[in-house]
């Protein structure tokens, strides 16, 4: 509980009270009210465009990552033996790997003339500016992105699918319901509690964005990758602006809470927790 209260309570409630403050890096705070909010609201293009951005990120990581992660989940259950573990052991290392030291061999790949162009070449493709252009560099975001936090998904709904009784899928086998049937009527809805807290988790986890950002496009070009969080960033640490990125830390805050209440609150729609 010291722990708690030192390394999360504190922290949270002085940010709070920094937030109504105009409050340099270095010199003396000045109370503002609420000056912060109305600014960032009103007055800061580019907080919506970041907010924009994460939106767009949260939306299409949250989709592929859930699909994919599920339906290579669901092959490797079926693949079963020492293959199935040593698959799972590679999707899982790029979780366990710096993300920093990723993004930059990332970006590195993703150059006009970096490993991916200078393949598609080989093969009479003019590939495209990955990180230059913006629709591109949103794209080579969420990959980035994907290679990096997938094999988490993947080693939850696996243990997920591994919890599911066995008896209830052999009679499944025994009725005829072939792989996909089986998947759709048996897996999924067993399956949906473990698939609700990924996607809660993905979701936070998305909209959370920085680093991929911050060492891969440098929020660029112009505005096209500036997650919230990297616009955060930059008013407290580049442009001496902690009272606005306390206020920005906040509505991130909320925001996330509002969805994942959101989340919660139309589980009992698909998610059943009948074994």
């Amino acid at each position: 509980m010291l722990g708690f209260a030192i390394f999360i309570v504190i922290p949270l409630l002085t940010s709070l009270v920094i937030s109504f403050f105009d409050w340099p890096l270095f010199g003396t705070p000045e109370f503002v009210g609420l000056e912060n909010y109305r600014y960032m609201l009103t007055g800061d293009p580019a907080f919506w465009v970041s907010l924009r951005n994460s939106i767009i990120f949260a939306v299409f990581y949250t989709a592929v990552n859930l699909v994919v992660a599920l339906g290579l989940s669901y092959w490797l259950m079926n693949l079963g033996g020492r293959w199935a573990s040593f698959f799972r052991v590679l999707f899982f290392i790029p979780v366990v790997t710096p993300m920093i030291g990723n993004a930059l061999i990332f970006r590195l790949m993703l150059n006009d003339d970096g490993v991916i162009n200078q393949m598609l070449a080989a093969i009479g493709i003019e590939g495209p500016q990955w990180l230059n252009t913006p629709g591109w560099a949103m794209l080579s975001l969420v990959m980035m992105s994907l290679w990096q936090g997938m094999g988490y998904n993947i080693i939850v709904l696996g243990a997920g699918i591994a919890g599911i009784n066995s008896s209830v899928l052999e009679a499944s086998k025994i009725d005829g319901a072939g792989p996909i049937v089986r998947f759709f009527r048996v897996v999924f809805p067993m399956l949906s509690p473990t698939i609700f807290f990924c996607t809660i988790m993905t979701v936070i986890g998305a909209f959370k964005v920085f680093t991929q950002p911050f060492a891969l496009t440098e929020g660029g070009p112009g505005n096209a990758t500036n997650t919230i969080v990297l616009h955060l960033y930059r008013n407290g640490f580049s442009f001496d602006r902690l009272g606005l990125a306390s206020a920005l830390a906040w509505v991130l805050f909320v925001l996330v809470m509002l969805i994942t209440a959101v989340q919660f609150s139309q589980q009992k729609r698909w998610v059943t927790y009948d074994s």
